[in-house]
């Protein structure tokens, strides 16, 4: 049933890349096959509930600029944005949407009425669920926006704020679960520290890990199917967070040794604030075989800032989904547009427009990459360029049969002097330009 917000707007159809409605898919046409599978398989699209129906277009100069009939309510304002993120849902066909705890609900007095009222709305999005077959990609806990959780959440000093973070990480898990969620993520916003004048990071480190021990736990004690996932955050918005980048990450997760329970959300614009591509961070996640979904957007490179705009750098995307088909593909993973409108973009139109720009130039950026696999266009280059260790001793020094004594009297005997070899970087990027 419609809500009125976006119109008479239909569902939005794919038209071919003639097309010049605005308002239609021109490379996104989810029942293309590529690679022996449908591109709504592939790519598994999901829209942010926070940013699409939350967030209220405010910066730090500026307050709220969007103007939205479910703001400043209680449960049934709740509902009704509700309504309206299940219209866009299905507007998009987009198969999946994710949310944070405080995007759906409003906030309680305490712990109890906030859960209280997220259940109802769980309830409530059961229905939607239902009617629509619009399914949860994931779910997760805000514990960062509410002043408890201006010092961290699981690496707070305050043991009380611990356990208000994990009372609250529990209900956001039996949600996710009920509403058949495939992934839980933890989003770490204030894992971190200002300064270590006040920071006892040792300490900080086994509460973290503490708490991520937990949820696994928890995981299996309910039954819980889905993936664990955690998200590294850069600079958002403590100075130095714990959980930086894929290479950070990882090496907390062994440290404790929770690898094998844990993959990771990636986002691109945290892999460029942390000094990263997209591709880089992808591509150490297949090769640490932790890779698990993504948020997809990209950043203002001017303003130094995560400024989560809409996807619209197609060769970017191709090269970050060649790392994802490299994988394997997406699993329980998918592709959530973690994006938000510019705070200028007011109607509601507009967020049909970013969603479907980003659904194109990734469609466009998977196709691409699914070129490149198939005719081995970056492979076959690469396997040239190591051809060497396939011969009987480089293996022999890899394995272990040669010892560092033997290899230089192999060097001196053999009279071994290596000239350079071209990394060819100008032809490759010449390779990818041609199939993008």
């Amino acid at each position: 049933m419609s809500t009125g917000f976006f119109g008479d707007i239909a569902k939005i159809k794919y038209e071919g890349p003639d097309s010049d409605n605005p308002l239609a898919f021109r490379h996104y046409n989810p029942d293309e096959v590529v690679l022996g599978k449908p591109l709504k398989e592939h790519l598994r699209f999901a829209v942010a509930y926070w940013h699409s129906l939350a967030w209220e277009g405010g910066d730090p100069f500026g307050g709220r600029t969007f103007d939205r009939p479910w703001y400043d309510g209680g449960v049934e304002k709740a509902k009704l944005k509700a309504d309206v993120a299940f219209e866009l849902f299905s507007l998009l066909g987009a198969p999946y949407y994710c949310f944070h705890d405080a995007d759906v609900r409003p906030e309680g007095g305490n712990f109890a009425e906030s859960t209280k009222n997220l259940n109802e709305i769980v309830d409530y999005f059961a229905k939607k669920q239902e009617e629509t077959g619009v399914k949860l990609l994931w779910g997760t806990a805000n514990l960062f926006s509410h002043r408890r959780f201006m010092s961290g959440a699981s690496t707070n000093p305050d043991p009380d704020v611990f356990a208000y973070s994990a009372a609250t990480i529990k209900t956001c898990m039996d949600a996710t679960m009920k509403l058949g969620g495939e992934n839980y993520v933890l989003w770490g916003g204030r894992e971190g520290y200002e300064t270590l004048l006040n920071t006892d990071m040792s300490r900080e480190f086994d509460q973290m890990a503490r708490m991520l021990s937990m949820v696994i736990e928890y995981k299996h004690k309910i039954g819980f199917t889905g993936q664990i996932l955690v998200e590294p955050k850069p600079q958002e918005p403590t100075k130095h967070q714990y959980d930086y980048d894929v290479a950070t990450v990882y090496g907390f997760l062994q440290k404790y040794g929770l690898e094998k329970e844990v993959k990771l959300n990636i986002e691109q614009g945290h892999a460029i604030l942390a000094g990263h591509t997209f591709e880089h961070e992808l591509a150490l996640a297949r090769t640490l075989g932790v890779l698990g979904s993504i948020d997809m957007n990209r950043n203002d490179y001017q303003s130094g800032w995560d400024t989560d705009q809409f996807p619209n750098n197609v060769p970017e995307m191709a090269l970050a989904y060649y790392q994802v088909l490299l994988a394997g593909g997406f699993t329980s993973g998918g592709t959530n547009f973690d994006a938000k409108l510019r705070r200028q973009s007011i109607d509601p139109a507009d967020l049909l427009y970013g969603h479907i720009g980003g659904m194109d130039c990734c469609a466009r950026g998977l196709k691409a990459a699914a070129r490149m696999i198939e005719d081995g266009a970056l492979s076959k280059p690469l396997d040239e360029r190591y051809a060497g260790w396939n011969g009987d001793t480089a293996k022999k020094m890899l394995s272990g049969e040669m010892t560092l004594e033997d290899i230089a009297a192999m060097v001196e005997k053999d009279d071994i002097n290596p000239e350079p070899k071209s990394g060819r970087q100008e032809y490759l990027e010449n390779i990818v330009n041609k199939y993008v």
